[in-house]
């Protein structure tokens, strides 16, 4: 009897889901590059999806030229330099630190070494072994292990608590080296989270983040990890984090769209309803982050970031002029979330953009009436 009733219960989920689930397949195969009526995105400037660069959310033409030399050369001076010229209270230095230590990783990932081959991203450990007092190094050399080891941890690795305790222990070194850097301390509040500190712990370590970077971004996305109900916390804390966050944040900052972070972390895992996208919790996050990229700098590095998560929600909510406005702004660069979460970044991010121009278009749009 219990079986019977399970079939029936799926053969009454089939007819709820799998309409859902036809119904985006549909709408993404009416756009599929080649087919005879899909929208252009090459008309709106926008590049291929091969062309498309996924290690940053926007340009930084400083970065990538330190990057170029360094991977070429395996000489770490110019990475070196570039985070010695980055000042230690603003965005940048954070996002620079974790693109260095990402670009390390993924080079020793795809070289791990052996008897005659050197490892990948060898030059960050002579960077440490020659420069054991540069600060950025040590930042770098701290987010390397993060990201070592939450990788470690989603293969299933027993080593991932000696990752991390290593990370805490190079984290300390970092922040000595510079007791007014707020990254050393961001980059632990991953290394706590992992390791399942108290909250008490973690809240100590974040009046030391709050200390030197009140209003940062890049921090308060990391905390908003742990107050998340995955981790230590629950939808109402995360909520109640981020919305305390922007009702607090100065005239300018982006902290008023940690909201829709906040959204995005507890998304349903089958969120294909639309009405999902327009119900009042969403529509007032979306507003929220809206009106926070409309009063920032146009160069604060974390916009893109805040644009790419507009677009992911505009698009799931079919509001497809307000998604180009924002597509035409980040379009090029495709390292933020949510796309990063994809094995293919610039795959899911080129199903969305293709998905905005078709809806865009289809209600009258072109080219023609987006700003340049």
């Amino acid at each position: 009897m219990a079986i019977l009733w399970l079939l029936m219960a799926l053969l009454m989920l089939s007819f709820v889901v799998l309409p859902l689930v036809r119904r985006r397949r549909g709408m993404i195969e009416q756009v599929h590059p080649g087919h005879p009526d899909a929208a252009d995105p090459a008309a709106y400037g926008f590049l291929r999806q091969e062309e498309l660069d996924i290690r940053l959310p926007g340009p930084d033409q400083d970065l990538l030229d330190a990057l170029e030399l360094v991977q070429r050369t395996q000489d770490y001076t110019a990475a070196a330099q570039l985070l010695a010229g980055t000042e230690t209270d603003g965005e940048l230095r954070w996002q620079r630190v974790q693109a260095l230590a990402g670009a390390a990783a993924l080079e020793l990932r795809r070289r791990p070494g052996g008897v005659h081959e050197t490892p990948g991203g060898q030059w960050l450990r002579v960077w440490r072994a020659e420069r054991p007092q540069d600060a950025g190094g040590a930042a770098v050399h701290a987010e390397f292990l993060v990201q070592q080891g939450w990788r470690a941890s989603a293969e299933g690795a027993k080593d991932f608590r000696l990752i991390m305790e290593e990370a805490r222990e190079v984290c300390g070194q970092a922040a000595a080296l510079a007791p007014a850097d707020p990254v050393p301390h961001i980059i632990e509040l991953a290394v706590a989270r992992g390791l399942g500190c108290s909250r008490e712990e973690f809240e100590r370590l974040w009046l030391k983040v709050l200390d030197r970077a009140p209003h940062h971004m890049g921090a308060h996305l990391a905390a908003l990890h742990y107050w998340c109900e995955k981790w230590h916390g629950s939808r109402e804390q995360a909520y109640a984090f981020a919305e305390a966050a922007a009702a607090r944040a100065p005239r300018g900052s982006l902290l008023a769209a940690l909201p829709l972070f906040a959204v995005f972390e507890h998304l349903p895992e089958v969120n294909l309803v639309l009405s999902l996208y327009r119900g009042e919790v969403i529509a007032k996050a979306i507003l929220g982050a809206q009106h926070a990229v409309q009063e920032a700098r146009s160069d604060d590095p974390v916009l893109p970031h805040v644009r790419h998560m507009l677009v992911f929600f505009l698009v799931r909510a079919e509001r497809w002029a307000e998604a180009m406005h924002q597509l035409i702004r980040v379009d090029g660069h495709v390292g933020a979330l949510p796309w990063t979460l994809s094995a293919d970044p610039a795959a899911e991010f080129a199903v969305y953009r293709a998905l905005a121009v078709a809806g865009y278009e289809a209600n009258g749009g072109n080219p023609a009436g987006l700003p340049g």
